[in-house]
């Protein structure tokens, strides 16, 4: 990295660009931040799913979807990341990834408020059962293979545009079933109106 955290994302061909696309006034006075604050970590704690981007030694990228029940994603301070890695294909692409070249990348979104958060940083993978079974969410039925240790470098945040908004199939489940049941409750009442009255709703 060089002076500004941002550098990371604008190096000089992307600063040249937007020179000549005129939002080079807009991006020259906003930094990265470089430390997760307590509302990023908030919004990782809520996160159920992320996208782990690494590449190889000669920089082919690739990403991978990574999920677990919210909070699997653990912050461990202002500027470390760290995630149970479970069993999956076997294909290790990411792993291998990782031992020839550190440099990573998390995306996460929250569809349902059209925010996403993006880290730049470096990664490495831990063997240490003590590290992994730390990272293990409690009671999830899935084994481990080992951890996964992200280092931040810079985040940032990004506006809402073209987004889609989406609901969690939970989420809108339970907002089905609790209307479901104001339903239920308004058809016994109106049943039970009907079977006190009958004469009068005949008129």
């Amino acid at each position: 990295m060089t002076g500004f955290a941002s550098d990371i994302a604008f190096t000089p061909t992307v600063k040249a660009l937007q020179e000549k696309r005129g939002s080079r006034s807009h991006y020259e006075d906003r930094d990265f931040r470089e430390k997760i604050d307590a509302n990023i970590a908030a919004f990782i704690a809520e996160r159920d799913s992320f996208y782990l981007a690494t590449a190889n030694a000669e920089g082919q990228p690739y990403i991978q979807h990574r999920g677990g029940p919210k909070g699997f994603l653990r912050v461990l301070d202002e500027t470390t990341l760290a995630f149970a890695d479970y069993t999956g294909n076997h294909q290790y692409i990411t792993s291998g990834n990782l031992a020839d070249n550190d440099r990573a990348y998390i995306f996460l979104m929250d569809y349902a408020t059209r925010a996403r958060v993006k880290i730049w940083g470096r990664a490495k993978t831990s063997s240490d059962k003590a590290v992994i079974a730390q990272l293990m969410p409690d009671g999830y039925r899935a084994r481990a293979w080992q951890a996964i240790v992200f280092k931040v470098s810079a985040l940032d945040t990004n506006c809402s545009s073209h987004i889609p908004q989406k609901f969690d199939a939970d989420d809108v489940q339970g907002s089905l079933a609790h209307l479901q049941a104001k339903i239920d409750a308004l058809e016994a009442e109106l049943s039970r109106y009907k079977a006190q009255t009958p004469d009068a709703l005949e008129r």
